[in-house]
């Protein structure tokens, strides 16, 4: 927003380099470096309690290989939770530095900017109701609550929904407020109110894909997210995105018409997997404690 006052090339230069940075580092350093501190420090506090306090002189024998025995549990969710994120912000990040490819590059670049900007700003709703929809339903199917995990989906879904219509509510009636928070350009201000519907469209479908994200890791399916993301990204949105963009000459509309069909074939193809999936109550197996997902 600072850097659009200073006018439209400043725009469009400090847009590429925040989305190289993006996608070279912040998204995959998304969060997980300050979870990460935050992790180590308490683990430190921990240890020198342990180790200090007179209670445990006789329950901790010290550290050992035995700790790390289970460790590739856990990385088995982390690692593809890690990767269908990447994967869902380096779209739209690529997306920025293909409008730096094209004609009037300053100002394509600009209003994808604008777009992607504030689409992230809307999808905080989304995300937060996802991280609570993952927990909520990890905690139920864990506790052998199937019916309760159902009905939080249902739930989670539905203020989603709510919430992106206030958003696209906001954008209509406001669209000129929110194009003068970036630039003062008329050139740019025309053209973003051509992205408008198109925006609203994308705010829609990526609340329901958000939730849906977040059911996918609440029920374990990391693995099958990465590869929908994989498939609708950047092998239906990216490819439709050139096609339109560059080939048919849509410059910025056709570049966010991929990615609006990408957000919805990764949507379809959650919903879909959340619709023919049975989930049933926990079962222990021996030795283990495993979730029991059985597909029909």
């Amino acid at each position: 927003m600072f850097a659009g006052r200073l006018g439209n090339r400043e725009l469009a230069g400090a847009t590429l380099a925040d989305s190289w940075a993006s996608i070279t580092g912040f998204t995959l350093m998304g969060a997980p470096l300050a979870a990460s501190i935050s992790l180590w420090i308490s683990v430190f506090v921990l240890a020198i309690y342990v180790i200090y306090a007179k209670k445990f002189e006789h329950t901790w024998g010290g550290f050992s290989f035995e700790s790390f025995r289970y460790i590739h549990i856990p990385l088995k969710l982390a690692l593809p939770s890690a990767a269908m994120v990447c994967l869902e912000d380096w779209a739209s990040e690529i997306l920025v530095l293909l409008a730096g490819l094209m004609p009037d590059s300053e100002i394509t670049t600009s209003l994808l900017a604008m777009c992607v900007n504030i689409e992230s700003i809307a999808s905080m709703f989304a995300y937060g109701l996802s991280a609570a929809a993952s927990t909520r339903i990890s905690n139920e199917l864990g506790a052998g609550n199937p019916d309760r995990a159902k009905n939080a989906i249902a739930v989670t879904l539905k203020l989603s929904v709510i919430l992106a219509f206030v958003v696209v509510l906001a954008l209509a009636f406001g669209g000129k407020i929110w194009t003068n928070l970036f630039s003062d350009s008329p050139i740019i201000t025309k053209e973003f109110a051509s992205m408008l519907l198109l925006l609203a469209i994308s705010i829609i479908i990526d609340s329901v894909q958000g939730v849906l994200s977040g059911v996918a890791r609440g029920c374990g399916w990391q693995h099958l997210a990465v590869w929908a993301n994989l498939a609708t990204f950047y092998f239906i949105g990216m490819p439709l995105a050139c096609l339109l963009g560059f080939k048919l000459q849509l410059y910025a509309k056709g570049l966010w018409i991929g990615l609006v069909c990408g957000l919805s074939c990764q949507a379809c193809t959650f919903l879909l997997i959340t619709l023919r999936t049975k989930l049933t109550k926990t079962e222990l197996l021996m030795g283990t404690d495993e979730e029991i997902l059985v597909v029909v």
